[in-house]
């Protein structure tokens, strides 16, 4: 009997409480190496109408957390006026990882005409975005400047990039205070002239109208329906459900999932050149 218990102890101690292999000695997990990269911008980086959603959830590794603060109808100044910067910079300054990189694209609101929103090109608005670098290098973060999406009007066959000149402003601070620079003006206009007006059309939120495409096929682009001209079809009720939605309407400035996949992958391209230190951690 005392013969049957000791070789029970020896193969149980040989095969582990689980029956499955012989134990092995524990060892602590070495420390995660983690990155943080914060999106900020505007509506055509945000949620549901931009390319940065579609650039957290395919282009980067689990080794980073993508947060995507860009919020629709935001400029340089409104952004930070109601707040959303405050929380954008105290993301930045969160502990614990590696590295935390703050992307910041901004222009087609500070383009605006509504009062709230509208900057200077040449004054204000290059100082809006020098500041905003101060403050990301100030709470121990890097900043990366990103130059606007280009809008997709055309004229005659020709792309009308009416944010060229806005982005010449974003490069001169990216060049005056050595921040990487991610352009995706430059190769999101050479991307949607090479497409031409028909297909740069498939990139929108919703489907256009038979005369806006006819205007595409023709060569020249009609302009964009404003919101009250579209009207969105309401939420169904749920009483215990979510009962947020995204607007989607057909212009030619924001992106629906084909276009966002498009541009994400053109952000990975250049962040990757601009950021060697992200290479490893992008999916292109």
């Amino acid at each position: 009997m005392r013969k049957t218990v000791v070789m029970f102890a020896a193969l149980s101690l040989a095969t582990g409480a689980s029956g499955q292999g012989v134990l092995r000695p524990r060892t602590e997990a070495p420390p995660i190496q983690a990155y943080k990269i914060v999106l900020v911008g505007d509506s055509t980086m945000a949620p549901g109408s931009g390319w940065a959603s579609a650039f957290c959830a395919s282009h980067v590794k689990s080794s980073i957390a993508c947060l995507n603060m860009g919020r629709g109808g935001r400029s340089t100044r409104s952004y930070r006026e109601e707040g959303s910067w405050a929380i954008a910079l105290d993301e930045a300054k969160v502990r614990g990882y590696k590295a935390t990189y703050v992307l910041i694209q901004f222009a087609h609101n500070d383009q605006s005409e509504k009062p709230e929103r509208w900057t200077d090109r040449t004054t204000e608005f290059p100082a809006n975005l020098k500041r905003y670098v101060e403050e990301v290098r100030g709470a121990g973060a890097i900043p990366v400047l990103v130059t606007p999406l280009t809008r997709r009007d055309f004229k005659d066959g020709k792309l009308q990039n009416t944010l060229a000149e806005w982005s010449d402003e974003v490069r001169k601070v990216a060049t005056a205070m050595k921040v990487p620079l991610v352009d995706l003006n430059a190769h999101s206009a050479a991307l949607v002239q090479q497409l031409g007006a028909v297909d740069a059309a498939k990139l929108a939120m919703a489907e256009p109208l038979p005369a806006e495409m006819a205007a595409a096929q023709a060569g020249t682009t009609l302009k964009a329906r404003t919101a009250e001209e579209v009207k969105l079809p309401e939420a169904p009720p749920k009483p215990n459900g979510p009962r947020g939605q995204f607007g989607l309407k057909f212009d030619h400035t924001h992106v629906g999932a084909a276009g966002a996949q498009v541009f994400a992958r053109m952000v990975t391209q250049d962040l990757a050149a601009a950021v060697p230190a992200l290479q490893s951690q992008l999916v292109p």
